[in-house]
């Protein structure tokens, strides 16, 4: 039974999600006010977008050293609230001369704050000693979409208030959590601290590698959805934002019965079944004929891709049994590479072909995690540890 301190530090990480899904999408979502404020062109804003992603690799290398030394607590309290400044920062900047930093700050500290809470879920996981990963990832998601609903029925008012004021929850819940969240003695297992600092790459390689094909099609869905149907499906205003709608919701739905999903099938049936959904989600759109069918392919991609990440970073952590959270940190890396990728390979193939073309990249890629599942059944990793 998991004890009055277990269940104050599960809640804590909760709140330290739901703060990185609130302040990611508080800014993610205001991408096309900030382009119209500093009337930037597409290939300047493209330039910008790729910052974040950039950056983020180094915070999230940079968090796994500092972590191994001192615990993600510390980390987080520090990192934290940095990324809600840096979103006040971005929407207050009067110019590229200060938006261009804030927008470096902030990704240097989200790679830090999604290496360092990933490190508490596994902590948090590991003291249970039953799957809860998807829950955590559920809250970042359910913030998201309180953080672009909140856009939605802001709109008119300043720029610059919209993005400050979700900031404000967003740092009383970082404090708030930052005192209750594990320690580091309570992440690390001294029985098997011999064993940190030599954890081999091998038996991580699938692990990244399906961290990394889950966020290119992530990102061709991000960056691209509200283009496939304006251009390719001819949709209206109200009919683009749909999609994406349908693939958070998705996301979502499937998030709040993962865990249970997990302990009944185990992590590597599960990754399994979602590369074979998110493929077919993904043939979906490039067959779409019509909106409605696009719409749901978008659905169903969110189905599929939305249980990796969280087997990710649940099967990292069983490689890393001193809870270092250095095999974490090294997963979490190939979510900003996989971003940077997916943006790249799907604009480069919607240019030189077309937007259906396009999506057929993400296909593939999503197929592959089918071939990777292997590596993330509990007994074979720990053979391979």
């Amino acid at each position: 039974m998991p004890s009055v301190r277990d269940r104050q530090a599960r809640f804590a990480t909760y709140v330290v999600y739901g703060v990185q899904g609130l302040s990611f999408a508080s800014l993610l979502i205001q991408v096309a006010n900030l382009q119209a404020k500093h009337r930037l062109d597409e290939g300047t804003l493209t330039l910008l977008l790729l910052i974040v992603p950039v950056f983020a690799g180094v915070g999230s290398v940079a968090a796994g050293a500092f972590a191994a030394r001192v615990g993600s607590r510390l980390l987080l309290r520090v990192a934290q609230p940095v990324v809600a400044a840096a979103v006040v920062l971005a929407g207050l900047a009067p110019d590229l001369a200060l938006l261009v930093p804030a927008l470096l700050v902030f990704g240097v500290a989200v790679g830090a704050v999604d290496a360092g809470m990933n490190m508490q879920g596994v902590a948090v996981e590991r003291r249970y000693g039953v799957e809860v990963l998807n829950g955590f990832h559920c809250v970042w998601s359910a913030l998201g979409m309180a953080a672009a609903l909140w856009a939605s029925a802001a709109a008119g008012l300043p720029l610059e208030l919209v993005m400050a004021l979700p900031m404000v929850l967003a740092v009383a819940g970082s404090l708030y959590a930052g005192r209750h969240l594990c320690a580091p003695e309570e992440e690390k297992v001294p029985a098997v601290a011999e064993v940190a600092g030599r954890l081999p790459w091998r038996p991580i390689v699938p692990l990244c590698l399906a961290m990394g094909f889950l966020y290119v099609g992530d990102a061709a869905v991000s960056n691209f959805n509200t283009v496939f149907m304006k251009d390719v499906l001819e949709a209206g205003p109200r009919v683009i934002p749909l999609a994406y709608v349908a693939y958070q919701a998705a996301t979502l739905a499937v998030r709040l019965g993962g865990d249970l999903a997990v302990r009944r099938h185990g992590p590597a049936a599960v990754v399994r079944i979602g590369g074979v959904l998110a493929a077919l989600g993904f043939l979906g759109v490039v067959l779409a004929p019509n909106q409605v069918l696009g719409i749901v392919a978008f659905g169903l991609t969110g189905v599929g891709l939305s249980v990796v990440a969280p087997q990710s970073f649940s099967a990292a952590g069983r490689l890393d049994p001193a809870g270092t959270g250095l095999a974490i940190a090294r997963v979490n890396l190939f979510n900003y590479v996989g971003f940077v990728v997916g943006a790249a390979l799907v604009g480069g193939l919607a240019d030189v072909a077309d937007m259906r073309v396009a999506f057929a990249a993400p296909l593939v890629l999503a197929a592959a995690i089918v071939a990777l599942a292997p590596g993330f059944e509990p007994k074979r990793a720990r053979s391979a540890a």
